[in-house]
């Protein structure tokens, strides 16, 4: 599946085709601090099929929760998280960026044991569509 996507102020753009069926939920704490939320959604872009279209981000290297190494890739004038890269050159796509993320659905979860406790819950939440 081709996707767009953006940063929120539009100043970074890129292209990439994405597995649909590679949509995942992290919980871990690594996650949890980088969103500043409860869980990341990333999708895998296909290899080789990344290309960033207008702007330049900026990026740090950090090691994960796994002990392995990899680059966040955000906006340096809005800061958002746009993508990252481990370190053997897969790209994983934030999904909150990309134009077309109410047409993917996660289909797997890691590091459940790092949940926050409500997250399992949030059907049981009242709901408001109005706004």
């Amino acid at each position: 599946m081709r996707v767009t996507g953006a940063c929120q102020c539009g100043e970074i753009r890129y292209q990439a085709e994405v597995d649909p069926q590679a949509v995942g939920i992290c919980h871990c704490t690594d996650c949890q601090r980088l969103t500043g939320s409860a869980y990341r959604v990333t999708v895998a872009a296909l290899s080789g099929q990344f290309q960033l279209l207008t702007g330049e981000a900026k990026s740090y290297r950090k090691m994960g929760d796994s002990g392995r190494p990899s680059h966040q890739f955000f906006c340096g004038h809005c800061g958002s998280p746009m993508w990252r890269e481990s370190a053997d050159g897969e790209i994983g796509l934030r999904l909150g960026c990309i134009d077309q993320r109410r047409a993917l659905a996660p289909t797997h979860q890691s590091f459940g044991k790092s949940a926050l406790p409500f997250v399992f819950a949030l059907q049981q939440l009242p709901e408001n569509r109005d706004n």
